[in-house]
């Protein structure tokens, strides 16, 4: 079996068996495939596209390059959670300890953030004390006695997509559906969840655009899921406004905290129970997906969930003062309500936007290594569809500098759009899919 054979097949629309795939994965993760042929590999891919079956045998080739976890000595049924990120997307801080208060093991392992789109992991960093790298003893050991935990990914987990992601950043091969899936659930299959709820966001603060794009990518990941005797499911969500109100490490913390105290914003908390309520129903722990958000929604109100979120917290060390007063959390020293310019109704809110002011105040990376500021950000205090008169609070800015704070203010105003007569909202969950 040859490289080149395998890529020119792939050229030239045919379909890869299992056994070719195998071949290629290993051999590049192993450095017997250069750099160049999985280049052409991966282009061949995004142009001719994959069969279901090719996508669900790649992604397993690439799970099974390096370590699998098998979690069922520590718990019969464990799930998981995988974003497709977005801006003010701080859900799994909710949906961990919500699904893990129902005695339903959460094992999760996230990711930073790149670009605009926030990471779970550097939200909790901002958390004092909160150790976010765990040995794969460690995170079975917070599994078992906690049924809960939360780590950065390991990089002895699907080394394979470690190599093709890199080399798909820099050979404008990102976008196929087939790369994108295989990456994502060869991660998720190798933490060894028995139930995967795919969150995938759409809109202009997502990777796909389109809700055609985004149901096409989910579709192909549940399918993938199954082929491989998982439980698997996705939520198709808008994410062309920001998710909840706090956008900013710290300020999202805290708007989680809120809600894990029964307030928060109407769109988060609607997003966490429709995620956690899959999990719940894809584990049998509820006779459908209504009973089970119900179930939900009265751990959220009677302090379970926010009980194991604190449990959760300080037992991968993070400070519990810090938690039960979030205004230890780390305080940009420059705090700045913005008025709305003029009366109306909100039209649009550029998620996009919204995130890259968020990474220019200093909240993000432009790459891989930058140093974040875990305490600046933005509040919204009005969605799509609200009304404003003139003068009412529009967003507060948190700022590490005066130069950074007028830049952000002329950005996010520029992000809103106004109109004069009444607008319809969006809704914000789209599709349930599985």
């Amino acid at each position: 079996m040859r490289a080149v054979d395998i890529i020119a097949k792939k050229r030239d629309r045919e379909e890869l068996t299992s056994d070719e795939l195998k071949f290629f994965v290993e051999g590049y993760t192993n450095g017997d495939i250069h750099d160049y042929q999985a280049s052409a590999f991966c282009m061949a891919v995004y142009l001719q596209g994959m069969t279901n079956a090719e996508a669900t045998a790649l992604t397993l080739h690439m799970a099974n390059t390096g370590d699998t976890l098998d979690l069922h000595n520590i718990a019969p049924f464990v799930v998981d959670k995988h974003s497709t990120g977005g801006v003010g997307d701080k859900t799994s801080l909710v949906v961990a300890p919500l699904v893990a208060s129902q005695g339903l093991p959460v094992g999760k392992m996230s990711g930073r953030g790149l670009g605009f789109s926030g990471g779970t992991i550097d939200k909790l960093e901002s958390i004092k004390g909160f150790k976010v790298s765990l040995s794969t003893a460690e995170f079975m050991a917070m599994l078992k006695q906690h049924g809960i935990v939360l780590s950065g990914q390991s990089a002895d987990l699907a080394p394979a997509d470690g190599k093709f992601y890199a080399l798909r950043d820099v050979t404008a091969t990102v976008e196929s559906l087939p790369l994108i899936a295989a990456s994502i659930m060869s991660k998720k299959i190798a933490a060894g969840a028995d139930a995967i709820v795919l969150d995938v966001k759409v809109g202009q603060g997502a990777f796909m655009k389109t809700e055609a794009e985004a149901v096409a990518l989910a579709e192909l990941m549940v399918e993938i899921g199954r082929g491989v005797g998982r439980k698997v499911a996705a939520i198709i969500a808008d994410m062309d406004q920001p998710l909840g109100n706090a956008v900013g490490n710290a300020l999202e913390v805290k708007e989680a905290i809120e809600t894990l105290h029964g307030g928060g914003p109407a769109d988060f908390r609607e997003h966490c129970l429709a995620v956690a309520g899959k999990m719940i129903e894809l584990a049998d722990k509820a006779p459908n997906f209504e009973a089970a958000e119900s179930m939900l929604a009265q751990a959220l109100a009677n302090g379970a969930a926010w009980a194991k979120f604190v449990e959760w917290i300080t037992a991968q060390g993070g400070d519990r003062a810090v938690i039960d007063n979030p205004e230890r959390l780390p305080q940009a020293p420059l705090v700045e309500t913005v008025a709305a310019p003029r009366g109306g109704f909100i039209a649009a809110i550029d998620a996009a936007e919204v995130g890259k002011t968020g990474v220019m105040l200093g909240g993000g990376r432009t790459k891989k290594g930058d140093p974040i500021d875990y305490s600046v950000g933005i509040v919204h205090h009005a969605k799509v569809g609200d009304q404003l008169a003139a003068g009412d609070p529009l967003l507060t800015i948190h700022a590490n500098d005066a130069a950074g704070l007028a830049e952000a203010q002329a950005r996010l105003l520029a992000a809103i759009a106004w109109a004069d007569a009444p607008i319809t909202p969006p809704p914000h969950i789209r599709k349930i899919i599985g």
